[in-house]
């Protein structure tokens, strides 16, 4: 069994995945991307991942691109949410794995679980592959799927997420020959969410709109115009009438609330 690994990760998903591989695995460096400008007063903050990272201790590297030659420590990497091109001469040097929170080739891209959300799949999964530089098209080493349940939003399907994916890369390092296996079916894309697709067009039918709250709650969040009023949705059902009902929202500049309370602010 390998027992040291390089991990490549930088969104929160990725730092979710090195937290639980720290407790069965050594790492041996964390590959993250360079800090960036972050909240209201743009300053420099590390990735989720770099934070994991030097909260356990663990070596970090932060290039603005990956070259060959770089000392990672193993001979093996574990890819996760790492937001980065690895060419091709650092993918000869070493096997890379990635971890990608869909039923690879569906879902492909940037937000796999935003739009198998928005879709409305009643299923979706984790898939282990070998990297290679095409997007998330790399030979199959494991998959398993899990049945998304009508009030899972993302960060539920995260967390679903995040424990399949440890128990799949445990698997593939406790076989000493893990078989590839090419992708089949029907690609799809997911593009990342862009600012369009945090509106909410209330003329749209309900389900869609539910399915769109899920998708961004709770880290990105939908936005509406209810009542004359820009809010953003974080929870929604849909009514007896099959319509959209808003269960908790936050008014600009204000906070998260019940979306009754809002109500009862509004009429006070």
């Amino acid at each position: 069994m390998i027992l040291r690994v390089a991990v490549a990760a930088t969104a929160p998903f990725g730092a979710d995945v090195l937290e639980r591989l720290a407790t069965r695995y050594e790492i041996s460096c964390v590959v993250t991307r360079p800090d960036a400008p972050a909240g209201r007063g743009r300053r420099l903050a590390g990735s989720p991942a770099k934070v994991a990272a030097e909260r356990l201790g663990i070596p970090i590297l932060q290039p603005e691109r990956l070259v060959a030659g770089f000392d990672l420590g193993s001979d093996l990497v574990v890819a996760v949410a790492y937001g980065l091109i690895v060419p091709d001469e650092v993918l000869d040097e070493r096997l890379w794995l990635n971890v990608h929170p869909s039923l690879l080739p569906r879902w492909r891209g940037a937000a796999p679980v935003e739009r198998a959300l928005m879709a409305g799949d009643p299923q979706t999964g984790v898939t282990v592959i070998r990297l290679v530089k095409e997007l998330d098209a790399g030979p199959i080493a494991a998959q398993q799927a899990f049945a998304v349940a009508p009030d899972d939003d993302a960060g539920a399907v995260y967390v679903k997420s995040t424990g399949v994916a440890v128990d799949l890369i445990e698997a593939v390092l406790a076989d000493p020959a893990p078989v590839f296996r090419p992708q089949s079916g029907d690609v799809t894309y997911a593009e990342k969410i862009a600012p369009h697709d945090r509106i909410l067009d209330l003329e749209r039918p309900a389900t869609e709109l539910v399915n769109a709250v899920r998708a961004l709650s709770p880290h990105i969040g939908a936005r509406a115009a209810i009542r004359g009023r820009d809010v953003t949705v974080w929870r929604a059902r849909i009514g007896n009438d099959g319509e959209l009902v808003p269960v908790e929202v936050q008014p600009a500049g204000g906070r998260r609330m019940s979306y009754d309370a809002w109500l009862r602010g509004l009429r006070s």
